[in-house]
């Protein structure tokens, strides 16, 4: 297997930039003063990115997805981010064990 210098060079600038990007994002908010709006605003950004990412796999995927789906929301309810998000994953493991997904 063989990779184009210029493929190469793509890669490692978009790596690049996309972490110019994180790091520039964790300077700037360290400077901000959020307070407010703008504070519930900026908090809402994780859970709109998880919703985001994985909607369509619940409104597209089977019973398994589905049913994992909605235990997620119910944990969403009583935990922290990082408690749901381990919860959603042992919802769908399981699920997709017992419904062969």
């Amino acid at each position: 297997m063989s990779l184009d210098p210029t493929t190469l060079l793509a890669i490692l600038l978009m790596a690049l930039a996309t972490c110019l990007t994180r790091v520039a994002g964790l300077v700037l908010v360290g400077r901000l003063r959020l307070e407010g709006r703008a504070k519930a605003a900026f908090d809402a950004i994780p859970p709109a990115i998880l919703t985001a990412v994985i909607a369509p796999a619940v409104l597209t995927g089977g019973p398994a997805e589905a049913i994992a789906g909605l235990i997620t929301i119910l944990a969403a309810f009583r935990l922290p981010l990082l408690g749901t998000v381990l919860v959603g994953v042992a919802a769908i493991v399981v699920l997709r064990a017992i419904f062969g997904g």
